[in-house]
């Protein structure tokens, strides 16, 4: 499951046709399956988990009955065993889990329990301005905060080695985790941080991971990564380093 989520986010934001390191067996397997539920031509069948193969997998969501967040097109646990009962078996799979509180704002527990191990590889404290699950929240957000996994983070008192600092933290543990500034959009200066893989991720988040993966710094003009330089990681993928 790991590997499928990882390229419904890289591969629709891919200007070629190069399939993600590692994923193109497990994404085969959800192709053909959706090949024979007749949701999927057989001419995208090939590893490649592009925009039309993430249409099609919200199409199986629906067929299930979902909506919304729950048909997102990224592969869920519940949906992705659906798909593949009597074809596949789901392992490595990634859980968002319950939605808690975090500084008055609303996170699901995966996110809660990154930013904590970002809190301790940085020895302090960081406040959420605006959590997850707020869609319509602040229109600035372009909709990246309507599902799960996001995070605006405030950067007040911080100089800039210490907003380096707090978003090099972030990443490490499997944040898309950049500094917004006044110059690129009518916004305070903040940290914006995206959960890696989180299933519930909105669209526009999910474009965001995407981008992140090939070095881009997950604005609307697809400018280059402007963060520190770490080695990227999905959350499961640190905890099992």
């Amino acid at each position: 499951m790991e590997a499928v989520v990882k390229a419904a986010q890289i591969d629709p934001r891919r200007s070629d046709e190069t399939l993600t390191p590692g994923a193109k067996a497990s994404v085969l397997l959800v192709e053909r399956a959706l090949r024979d539920r007749r949701l999927l031509d057989a001419k995208w069948v090939d590893g490649y988990f592009g925009s039309t193969t993430v249409t099609a997998y919200a199409k199986f969501q629906k067929s299930l009955g979902y909506t919304r967040l729950a048909a997102n097109g990224l592969p869920g646990r519940t949906s992705l065993t659906k798909l593949g009962a009597g074809r596949f078996r789901v392992t490595h799979a990634i859980t968002p889990g319950a939605r808690v509180s975090v500084d008055k704002t609303i996170v699901n527990t995966r996110t809660r329990s990154m930013l904590a191990e970002a809190e301790r590889l940085l020895g302090r404290d960081l406040l959420v301005l605006q959590g997850s699950y707020n869609p319509g929240g602040d229109p600035t957000s372009a909709g990246t905060h309507d599902g799960g996994g996001a995070l605006d983070i405030s950067v007040k008192g911080m100089n800039s080695a210490a907003r380096t600092a707090a978003v090099r933290a972030l990443r490490r543990v499997g944040f898309a985790a950049w500094v917004r500034t006044p110059g690129q959009a009518d916004w305070p200066w903040h940290i914006h941080a995206v959960a890696i893989s989180d299933t519930d991720l909105s669209s526009q988040s999910q474009h965001q991971v995407g981008d992140y993966y090939l070095g881009l710094n997950g604005l609307a003009r697809r400018g280059p990564d402007d963060g520190p330089k770490v080695a990227i990681r999905t959350w499961e993928e640190y905890r099992r380093r």
